[in-house]
C-alpha cells in the first residue's frame, strides 16, 4: 500500500495544468450506456475512478477501444448484461449512475449498494423514488437493487426532497429514452450537472433548465454516440489555490474555470489571500500569513463540501478563530483527527468544527479516511514543519491525477513510497 512522505517548508512557485473534472466524466461515462456505438471522450483524466468505471462498463459488454493520453474511445453497441456487481461498485459511488441507463436502454438493473469514501451515508433513496415515479419496479434484495421496466419509462414531475447530484443526474439520463415528460424540481445546480445535460443535448437529448433547479427533459427514442471534451477539475483548482496558500506560496493554476471556484475565490480573499483570475487561469499569491473565515457548505452554488477538508487544513495556521460547518455529508470531519496529530486546535460539535489558529503545524505520521480529507492532510504536511507520512493514498488515487508530480514541479518535497 502506497504512501506519502512529505518534507514540509517549502514554499510552492511555478505553474500546475489542472486535469480533467473526475465528477464531469464519470456521468458522461456512465451515460455511454444508453447509446449504441462508439464514444470519444476527451479531457479524461487518469484516476482509480475512471479505471472502475471502464472495468464496470467493460463487463456489461461495452468494449475499450483505445485510451491514449486524456482521449478515451468506449464502443457500447454490445451492452447486454444488467448486472453491476458488488466487487466492482463497492469502491466507488458513482457507480450507481449506471442504474438509471440500464434501466431506459435494457429494462432491467441489477445493481450494488454503492460504496465510496466513508463520509456518509448518502442514501440510495432519491433514486430509488425517482426511477419508480417513472414506473420501474424496484426492489432492495441481498444488498442489491434490482428494477425492471419491461414496458418502458415514462415521463413524470419528480421532486428531490433534498438536492443530489447523483440522483439528478441519474434521473436525468434515465428521462431522455422515456415517453413523455420529466419535470425535476429541486435538481442539483453543479456544473457536473450542467455539462452532462449539454453532453446529452449533443447526442440528441432534449433537456432544458439545466443551471436551475428544475430541469425539463423530454423523452426521445434513441441517443447518438456521445463526443465531447472534459472540463477542468474545479475541486483539483481549489486543491492547488489552498496549497499556495497554506505554503506562502506563488502558483500559476492554468487550464482552469474560475467561476467554478468563485466561492473559494471569495473566501481566500477574506482571508487577505492575494487571488488574480484570468479566462482560463488563477493566481495565488501566499503572503505568508492570514485571517481566520468562516465557511458552511452547501449544494452548487455554495461552497463546495469537496473543499471543506483543504480550507480546514488551512485554518489551522490562520490568525484567530474559524468556525466550519458541514452541511452536505454527517461525517466528513475525519480528517480533524489527524489535523490535531500535527498540532491542530480544532474542537468538533455535530455538523460545527471550530479550529482555532496556531503558528505552527508539525510533521506526523497520518492516514488519510477519504478522498479530500487525504488532500488536507497533503495540503497541512507541505506547511509543517519537519517530515510526515500519509498512509492509505489509494483514497488520493481516486480523484487527482498525479498530484505528488505536479506538487513536485512546484517545490514540493514529496515522494511516493509503496
Amino acid at each position: 500500500m502506497d504512501k506519502f512522505i512529505v518534507e514540509g517548508g517549502q514554499r510552492l512557485k511555478g505553474k500546475v495544468a489542472i486535469s480533467g473534472a473526475k465528477n464531469a466524466v464519470l456521468p458522461v461515462l456512465a451515460a455511454t450506456l444508453l447509446t449504441a456505438g462508439r464514444n470519444e471522450i476527451q479531457g479524461v483524466p487518469r484516476v482509480r475512478d475512471v479505471f472502475t468505471m471502464i472495468r464496470l462498463l467493460s463487463y456489461l459488454g461495452a468494449k475499450l477501444e483505445s485510451f491514449e493520453g486524456d482521449t478515451l474511445v468506449i464502443d457500447t453497441t454490445g451492452v447486454n448484461k444488467s448486472e453491476a456487481p458488488y466487487e466492482l461498485v463497492s469502491t466507488m459511488r458513482a457507480s450507481c449512475l449506471v442504474l438509471g441507463p440500464l434501466l431506459a436502454r435494457l429494462g432491467q438493473a441489477k445493481v450494488s449498494l454503492p460504496g465510496g469514501c466513508a463520509i456518509g451515508a448518502r442514501p440510495m433513496d432519491l433514486h430509488i423514488k425517482g426511477l419508480e415515479a417513472l414506473g420501474a419496479k424496484l426492489d432492495l434484495n441481498q444488498g442489491y437493487i434490482q428494477g425492471t421496466a419491461q414496458k418502458g419509462l415514462n415521463g413524470n414531475r419528480i421532486y428531490f426532497d433534498t438536492v443530489s447530484v447523483t440522483g439528478t443526474a441519474n434521473l436525468m439520463m434515465a428521462a431522455t429514452l422515456t415517453e413523455g415528460e420529466t419535470i425535476l424540481e429541486n435538481a442539483a445546480r453543479e456544473p457536473e450537472v450542467v455539462f452532462l445535460a449539454d453532453v446529452l443535448n449533443l447526442a440528441g437529448a432534449k433537456i432544458v433548465g439545466q443551471g436551475t433547479d428544475v430541469i425539463i427533459v423530454q423523452g426521445t427514442g434513441a441517443l447518438r454516440p456521445i463526443e465531447c471534451r472534459i472540463f477542468p477539475d474545479r475541486i483539483e483548482a481549489g486543491t492547488f489555490m489552498i496549497a499556495a496558500a497554506i505554503t506562502g506560496g506563488d502558483v500559476e493554476i492554468t487550464n482552469c474555470v474560475p467561476l467554478h471556484v468563485e466561492p473559494l475565490i471569495y473566501k481566500l480573499r477574506e482571508a487577505g489571500i492575494q487571488v488574480e483570475t484570468g479566462e482560463r487561469s488563477l493566481r495565488v499569491l501566499g503572503n505568508g500569513g492570514f485571517r481566520s473565515i468562516d465557511i458552511k457548505t452547501q449544494p452548487h452554488p455554495g461552497f463546495p463540501t469537496d473543499l471543506q477538508a483543504q480550507t480546514m487544513a488551512l485554518m489551522t495556521l490562520a490568525k484567530g478563530q474559524s468556525i466550519i460547518v458541514e452541511n452536505v455529508f454527517e461525517n466528513r470531519f475525519m480528517h480533524a483527527a489527524e489535523l490535531k496529530r500535527m498540532g491542530a486546535e480544532i474542537f468538533l460539535d455535530g455538523h460545527t468544527a471550530i479550529v482555532t489558529g496556531v503558528e505552527q503545524l508539525s510533521g506526523a505520521p497520518l492516514m488519510a479516511t477519504d478522498l479530500r480529507a487525504s488532500a488536507s492532510l497533503v495540503l497541512a504536511a507541505l506547511a509543517a514543519k519537519g517530515e510526515s507520512v500519509i498512509s492509505r493514498v489509494y483514497h488520493i488515487d481516486r480523484g487527482y491525477e498525479g498530484i505528488e508530480e505536479k506538487l513536485v514541479r512546484l517545490g514540493a518535497n514529496i515522494r511516493r513510497v509503496s
